[in-house]
């Protein structure tokens, strides 16, 4: 089945927003056995709309659109298909009354304006929007009109009203129109490591991602999570199922030490089960990263049972009066050397009350670096109650500030998931040997 996306908004192709609605789209289809063939990012303009819609219920089976559903003058989704269709927009009732339903749980007065919202193309019907004013359109595939052949699902620009019509709206529409592209016989997952190169990986699975191969396999880089993403097909899904768990089960035995997770399970995901798992509770000090291991933590629902709180201590003044770390160490060996992070996880664990403590301190440019420490280096400290271990990391001088900092964020992680897969008991003192796999 052939399917395109495309995102409309000015804001879009200005630069002044990422369109990551489309992204998201191609990942969520690719769990569904689909591939997105053209994504195109379009402004506010009539004209063009109208064009990259007629070019794409041409030439594909399903389009999926973002954007231009507002109560606002340049939201034109609504006319736009309905003049590709030939038809007029009317009101539908129950879509008005969602919306009006919508201001009046916020204790809202609802704007005229947002009436238009409820307007739909006559031959199409609203996808209802459980978490927003816009309902989204359902126009029905025309398989017998050469000019509009393609289904068209337009949802919303607001990215969690997207997701949430998409996965519990959408995905029913597609299967009931397209059975035939659902068919049980193509499963997919997603295996996720951390710890080693894109390139040092793939050349340790050649033999699996051969073009051609079934199952196909795939290998993608993200700020250094490395993901296979497999697909498998078979004319049966015992069939389909039998070939993705063989290549699944040989990827986890060639990468067992660098498998973080499976789907969408990625380092903080993994860190707090295993946190879960182990019953240990963890605190933070961050210095370079500036609270960014705790914003993906507490990004986890039911964390707070394990992870007990974080200190941002940028300053040296703050890393001695809120950590405890010695001024004497700090002016010895300075904030970024393995005595100062060793220091500051063993002193965030005692005043949180910790099993873990973690911490980074590092250089993230683009300057403040020397020949000792240049940009890109950080060291990472790791504390238990019976004893400390620091690991260095040179993430590299010539990557930006904000790459060093997410790096530091997913290695930081994955120091503590190491710790805590490795350990029989996860109290003892963390061991070398835990750490040396870490990314650098």
């Amino acid at each position: 089945m052939r399917v395109e996306i495309l995102a409309i908004g000015t804001e879009l192709v200005s630069g002044a927003k990422t369109d990551t609605n489309s992204g998201w789209l191609a990942r969520r289809l690719g769990d569904l056995g689909l591939t997105a063939r053209f994504i195109t990012l379009l402004g506010d303009d009539h004209a063009d709309n109208l064009d990259a819609f007629r070019v794409a219920a041409v030439r594909s089976d399903v389009v999926l659109t973002t954007g231009g559903l507002g109560p606002t003058q340049d939201d034109l989704t609504r006319e736009i298909v309905a003049e590709l269709r030939g038809v007029p927009l009317i009101e539908d009732r129950d879509s008005l009354e969602a919306i009006r339903g919508f201001f009046a749980r916020l204790n809202r007065t609802m704007s005229p304006r947002n009436a238009v919202q409820a307007l739909v193309p006559e031959d199409c019907r609203p996808i209802p929007n459980p978490v927003g004013t816009a309902p989204g359109i359902w126009a029905p595939p025309r398989p017998n009109d050469p000019q509009v052949r393609a289904a068209f699902v337009c949802l919303p620009g607001v990215p969690h009203e997207m997701k949430t019509m998409f996965d519990e709206r959408v995905i029913p529409l597609l299967r009931d129109a397209f059975p035939q592209a659902f068919g049980s016989n193509v499963l997919t997952t997603r295996l996720n490591l951390f710890g080693r190169g894109e390139s040092e990986m793939e050349s340790q699975a050649l033999d699996l991602t051969t073009r051609g191969r079934n199952p196909d396999v795939g290998i993608t880089a993200s700020d250094g999570l490395i993901s296979f993403h497999i697909r498998s097909f078979g004319s049966t899904e015992a069939e389909a199922r039998q070939r993705l768990e063989a290549d699944r089960q040989e990827i986890q035995r060639r990468f067992a030490d660098f498998l973080v997770g499976e789907g969408s399970e990625e380092l903080p995901h993994a860190v707090a089960r295993l946190l879960a798992e182990r019953k240990v509770t963890l605190a933070l000090a961050e210095s370079c990263t500036g609270g960014m291991i705790s914003t993906e933590l507490t990004a986890i629902p039911g964390i707070s049972a394990h992870y007990l709180g974080g200190l941002v201590t940028y300053a040296n003044t703050a890393k001695t009066q809120l950590l405890g770390v010695p001024a004497s160490l700090l002016e010895t060996h300075g904030a970024v050397s393995e005595p100062v992070a060793r220091a500051m996880a063993e002193g965030v664990r005692l005043r949180l009350g910790a099993d873990l403590g973690l911490s980074v301190t590092g250089i993230a440019g683009p300057g403040g670096g020397s020949l000792e420490k240049p940009v890109g280096l950080v060291w990472f400290g790791l504390a238990t109650s019976q004893g400390s271990i620091a690991h260095r990391s040179e993430i590299g001088p010539e990557k930006p500030r904000d790459i060093i900092r997410k790096r530091a964020v997913r290695i930081a992680l994955d120091l503590v998931r190491r710790h805590l897969r490795s350990s029989a008991d996860p109290h003892r003192p963390p061991q070398t040997n835990d750490l040396a796999s870490s990314s650098s």
